[in-house]
This record gives structure tokens, sequence and C-alpha cells, in this order.
């Protein structure tokens, strides 16, 4: 007997298991809780600012992951976020793929093209997780009152980068 046919004979699918899960909130408190927590104990943790004291840092790090589920807007977003992410990740591996066929990972247009693309569903997945979210697009009340300014800043700070990084070094 398989361990699928065994699963279905004692009465749980998989199907079944993970919507009992859904109903327990593991899908909208405890796995979003656990990952709050995780990152932030992390980056706590390794980059000690608040010293080796990892009982502070549990503290701390329980209390965000805590408080980060009170309104329910970490869950909503995660429930966004993640499925744009596995189809982000799935486009990604095709054209890793794809790209495979022409040209060896170590060739210089690989890397580049490659991170390009990365980066290009990367912002399609954020952005589009933010649009069903309401905080973009014609739901999001900020990004309708404030676009001009936001526009405004991201040339600035385009500007200055440019500026930077385009000036040599005068010795």
């Amino acid at each position: 007997m398989s361990v699928i046919t065994g699963l279905v004979a004692f009465g749980n699918s998989i199907g079944y298991i993970l919507n009992q899960w859904e109903n327990l909130g593991v899908f909208a408190y405890a796995l979003p809780f656990l990952l709050v927590f995780a990152l932030v104990f992390g980056i706590l943790f390794k980059s000690k600012i608040l010293g080796d004291n990892k009982g502070v840092i549990v503290v701390i790090a329980l209390t965000v992951g805590l408080l980060s589920l009170q309104y329910d807007k970490v869950p909503q977003f995660f429930a966004k976020i993640f499925p744009y992410a596995g189809m982000g990740m799935s486009i990604l591996l095709v054209a890793l793929i794809m790209m495979g066929l022409f040209a060896k990972p170590d060739e210089k247009w690989f890397t580049i093209t490659f991170a390009s693309i990365g980066g290009l569903i990367a912002l399609i997945v954020i952005l589009s997780a933010l649009v069903e979210n309401e905080w973009w697009g014609s739901g999001g009340w900020w990004w309708s009152q404030y676009w001009p300014a936001i526009v405004a800043m991201l040339i600035i700070v385009g500007l200055i980068v440019l500026v930077i990084f385009a000036t040599k070094k005068q010795t």
C-alpha cells in the first residue's frame, strides 16, 4: 500500500490535512509568526547590536513576531506575496533552463541577464502583492495622494547615485 493510499485509508488526504492546518490558523498565524520571529532573531543575533544576550533577543523577537499579527496586516500580506513569489521563482527556473541551452553559467552576459530577469521578476512580484493588498494603485490612498512626490524623490535619488558613481576620483 502506498503512503498516499494509506493516508486516504485513514480518512486523511494531504488536501484534508492542509485544510485542517488552515482551519487551525497554521498558515495565517503560526507560519507568519515563525518567519517574523526568525528574521528578527537572526538579524539581532548576527548584528550583535544587543550583545550576546540571547534572552533579550528572544524577548524582542517574540514581541515583534506577536505584534506583527495584531491587526492581520502581516498574514494578509504574506497570503498575497508568497503565491506570487512561487510563480516568480517558477518563471526564473524556466529562464535558467532556457538560458542554459545557449550559454555556460560562467559567461558574464549569462550572469547579467539572469540577474536582470530576477530583478524584474522580484519587482513585479512586489508590485503585484502591493496592488492586491491595496497599498498601491487605485486602492492605495498614499500612492494616489503622494505619487508626484514619490516620483520626484526617486528621480532625485537616482540623479544623486548617478553623480556619485559617474564621477571619477581625482588624485
